[in-house]
């Protein structure tokens, strides 16, 4: 596959409470650009939620003059709020999610037991997309990769020389994405990888958490798919897909809940929107005890 030659500009925000960068994605002609991954911060033992995060971003955004076309979520996140709901609200743009999303609401909408008017078709997002749809940002074209293992629902955004991962690769010292949650599966995920990794060697890579590996300070949320090729400690080049999955299957034997994973996903399932307010006028969110 033969580079681009388009460049977007990208611009990452890191909300340090759970580990996740936003991607701002902007076409530099038009000014036109896309939101990746937004965050909505939540005080957890409080159970109150604030927009601190998604309002740096807009401050941004207004002081770049930039115009918003797009959010895109990458998949159904399990370690933060989506604030997708809020800044469409805000902004007036669309939002878009991999249309897998179906799976993951039908396998949650029962472990939460999901209110009975719930929508398990994806609705609640403006567009579905399949493995090879594009979309446009200004003049830039993004191509869909459907990259799941992690989630069924996980996709890639692949625009101008730069592709954005969500959770299927972190940096290369510190590996990949954990295969566990209900629908993962670390077969599919070294495929998938293995599409990313077909793309050009200098190819941008832009992750969507960052852990900061032992040995290493502060975080950081690019690298390039030549260096992952080379330098990925779970599936750099020699690493066999029985090797892979050996390896991913006994990593995540032993890997605890993520922290948000109980609230983020009632939320992130329903396109940022939180549930129905109940009788008593709140909204509640519900923890399923026992049930993993």
């Amino acid at each position: 596959m033969a580079p681009s030659t388009l460049h977007p500009d990208v611009t990452s925000f890191f909300d340090k409470d759970s580990n996740t960068f936003t991607h701002l994605v902007c076409d530099p002609q038009s000014r036109r650009c896309a939101i990746i991954d937004p965050v909505l911060d939540f005080d957890y033992p409080a159970g109150k939620t604030k927009t601190d995060s998604a309002d740096a971003l807009l401050a941004h955004i207004a002081a770049q003059s930039l115009e918003v076309e797009w959010i895109l979520e990458t998949h159904v996140h399990a370690d933060h709020l989506s604030a997708a709901a809020y800044l469409k609200d805000t902004l007036g743009c669309q939002l878009a999610i991999g249309a897998r999303i179906r799976e993951v609401q039908d396998i949650f909408a029962d472990i939460f037991a999901a209110e009975s008017g719930f929508a398990r078709d994806g609705r609640q997002f403006d567009r579905l997309l399949e493995e090879g749809d594009s979309l446009a940002i200004g003049a830039l074209e993004c191509r869909i990769l459907h990259t799941p293992g992690h989630t069924p629902a996980c996709v890639s955004y692949v625009i101008g020389d730069a592709v954005f991962v969500g959770d299927t690769l972190f940096m290369p010292d510190y590996g990949t994405a954990r295969c566990d949650f209900p629908g993962g599966d670390a077969r599919t995920l070294y495929r998938s990888i293995h599409k990313v990794l077909a793309l050009p060697a200098d190819t941008r890579l832009f992750l969507c958490h960052d852990y900061s590996a032992d040995g290493r300070e502060g975080f950081c949320c690019e690298t390039t798919v030549g260096e992952q090729r080379q330098h990925n400690v779970h599936v750099h080049e020699g690493i066999d897909e029985e090797a892979f999955v050996s390896m991913r299957s006994t990593r995540d034997a032993g890997l605890g809940m993520p922290r948000l994973m109980l609230p983020a996903v009632q939320v992130n399932m329903r396109a940022g929107q939180m549930p129905p307010v109940e009788a008593n006028g709140q909204v509640y969110l519900k923890i399923p005890l026992n049930h993993f």
